[in-house]
């Protein structure tokens, strides 16, 4: 099979580290957030896992804030912003089951989030062409039933699967071949899991999001250079250059870009909590700008309609971003396929039992109960 070449991710990524919660850490932050990230509003190029992430972001956001007295303002600015992608779930021939659950009680809802080139070609089928666009980021967001828990599992772009119609193959070639119906059914029939909704984003608006926040806070491991600054170990504040050198960096980390997805979901995990405990959700001028900014980035399956995240907003308001769990399938590192490429090993006895509690909205109680069996992303990375 003559597989679609996978893009070259040697600039991409996005992540942060668990900062820890000090009150000295917080007033350093805060002076140096000023200092940083004044000024810095440059539109660079950037991967597609830079626009999964952002789509992550501007969904979970919305859900979040799209409550109480502002619910009409965000309502307005979704609409204007927010493109929607024609219905990608009619042309699956065979979809994974429906979650059962007792009555009174909620299924989870399944966000399938893609990284890609740009979210206007996904949003218009005319612009899609087989073999022009590739996936550089996937992540399952899972929003529990009960609306108390949610679920970030990044597949690695690499992953070797098979792809329905075209036999075995990187998991980002799915979208190549088939674009979002493609990719839909190749991952639901990866892992069971039913796919509720579809997102996929564009990337431009990585740097003014984080500077929208006044930049982040990133747990450095080692001291490193970004984007020409000095920074020593430890909780530092970054601008969206920095946290873009950041989390573009690969060739120096012991996992390659299985590190550099660690990074993406740190970054990931920096921006909720600096929107959930920096002052923006206080402030209806600094929340609309980065609303605006933020859902700017994604384009969203038809169904996906701002009464339905409204809906899931009422349930996610008392989220925390503690609440928020980030982790990757389960791997046996990576390879060589028969073909001689590069890929990623998927593990089959770790990935069933994990992506079997995704399908019946048992995540918590599954890493509860195995709390070995997966890797959850610490508080510090490499």
């Amino acid at each position: 099979m003559a597989e679609t070449p996978s893009p070259d991710l040697s600039d991409d990524a996005p992540t942060d580290a668990d900062a820890t919660d000090s009150s000295t850490a917080d007033t350093k932050e805060t002076t140096e957030k000023k200092d940083r990230s004044s000024g810095e509003r440059s539109h660079r190029p950037g991967r597609g896992w830079r626009a999964a992430l952002l789509s992550v972001l501007a969904v979970f956001l919305v859900l979040t804030l799209a409550t109480g007295g502002i619910a009409l303002w965000v309502r307005h600015s979704l609409s204007s912003n927010l493109e929607t992608i024609g219905d990608p779930f009619s042309a699956i021939p065979t979809r994974a089951p429906e979650q059962q659950v007792p009555d009174g009680q909620e299924a989870a809802t399944n966000i399938l989030v893609l990284g890609t080139d740009s979210r206007t070609s996904a949003g218009d089928p005319s612009q899609w062409e087989a073999g022009a666009q590739r996936t550089d980021a996937m992540m399952i967001m899972q929003i529990s039933g009960d609306k108390k828990d949610v679920s970030v599992m990044s597949i690695p772009r690499d992953s070797w699967v098979d792809i329905p119609g075209h036999g075995e193959g990187k998991i980002n070639a799915a979208y190549s071949y088939g674009g979002p119906s493609l990719t839909i059914q190749t991952v639901e029939n990866l892992t069971g899991i039913r796919i509720s909704h579809f997102v996929i984003a564009d990337f431009e608006s990585f740097q003014n999001l984080t500077n929208e926040l006044g930049g982040v806070t990133i747990n450095l491991k080692e001291p490193q250079t970004l984007a020409g600054t000095e920074f020593p170990a430890g909780a530092q504040v970054l601008n969206g250059k920095q946290a873009l050198a950041y989390t573009r960096e690969r060739k120096s980390l012991p996992g390659g870009d299985l590190d550099r997805v660690k990074r993406q979901q740190t970054w990931m995990r920096a921006i909720v909590r600096e929107v959930l405990t920096g002052g923006t959700l206080s402030s209806p001028t600094r929340l609309y700008s980065f609303l605006k900014t933020a859902t700017q980035t994604a384009a969203v399956d038809e169904s996906f309609t701002i009464d339905e995240m409204q809906s899931l907003a009422f349930g996610l308001r008392g989220l925390r971003s503690n609440d928020i769990s980030f982790m990757t399938a389960p791997n046996n590192g990576t390879g060589t396929s028969p073909d001689g490429q590069s890929i990623v090993e998927l593990n089959p006895d770790a990935d069933t039992p994990l992506f079997q509690a995704f399908a019946t909205d048992t995540v918590k109680d599954y890493l509860e109960q195995h709390p070995d069996a997966v890797e959850l992303l610490p508080a510090t990375v490499n």
